[in-house]
């Protein structure tokens, strides 16, 4: 157990799916799991562990922002012997390229705060996801006929919809980095798998677009991103 993980040593698998919102991975445990056991409650932070096709997997919530993220990736890998750590949630699209519900798969999650630097006192602001998850994941959506669409993001302090002026934010993102969606978490998650020598990858699903002027309800936010889900499942039975 840890301050924040109730669960005993053997009841979270080597691989974990991480959605943010506890409902959504109670949802994707009851829905997709064979046997799902709940095996962490503290703070209502649910997760459950089943199997997926015969694979032993958990599902667990984390929360939203850096600082939660970071909390549950370090405790899992650190304590509870995860390997394997892939964020499957939600983002904005700032790209034209993008409709609701697509489906992007994170290849480097950029941050203007200083998570990095609180961590282990690096200046680091743009870090990458695994290779070798994302490369599953990839081959995985061609053999399913999923549309998957690649992706840099902004990983944000603010949720974006709060901010005083988004346009200042945008242009002063690195043009170099071609940030084209937002989120919240996949900074914290890529960078503590970096010091801790795991892996960690990031699905989301498009569930607002400032540039279409759209957005999803939150009942859909929890219930509708099932090719993400499908996805990051059936990429699991490869690893």
């Amino acid at each position: 157990m840890t301050p924040h993980i109730n669960a005993n040593n053997g009841d979270i698998a080597k691989i974990v799916l991480a959605p943010g919102d506890p409902l959504r991975a109670k949802f994707i445990a009851e829905t997709y799991l064979e046997n799902p056991r709940l095996v962490n409650t503290v703070r209502n932070v649910l997760a459950y562990t089943g199997t997926y096709k015969g694979k032993e997997l958990t599902v667990f919530s984390t929360g939203m922002g850096m600082p939660s993220m970071g909390i549950y990736s370090y405790e899992l890998y650190k304590f509870y012997n995860v390997e394997k750590i892939i964020r499957i949630g939600s983002c904005g699209a700032y790209s034209n390229d993008y409709d609701l519900f697509d489906t992007i798969l994170v290849n480097n999650s950029y941050t203007e705060g200083n998570f990095a630097m609180a961590l282990d006192n690096e200046d680091c602001h743009i870090i990458g996801a695994s290779e070798n998850l994302n490369n599953i994941i990839k081959q995985t959506a061609s053999e399913r006929n999923i549309i998957c669409k690649e992706a840099n993001v902004l990983c944000s302090e603010c949720f974006d919809y709060y901010i005083a002026d988004l346009n200042v934010l945008l242009n002063r993102l690195p043009k170099e980095y071609n940030i084209t969606a937002a989120e919240m978490e996949s900074f914290a998650l890529f960078y503590t798998a970096k010091y801790l020598h795991k892996e960690a990858s990031c699905l989301l699903t498009v569930v607002d677009s400032h540039a279409k002027k759209q957005e999803v309800s939150s009942e859909e936010r929890e219930k509708s991103l099932n090719n993400m889900n499908l996805l990051a499942l059936e990429s699991c039975l490869k690893i």
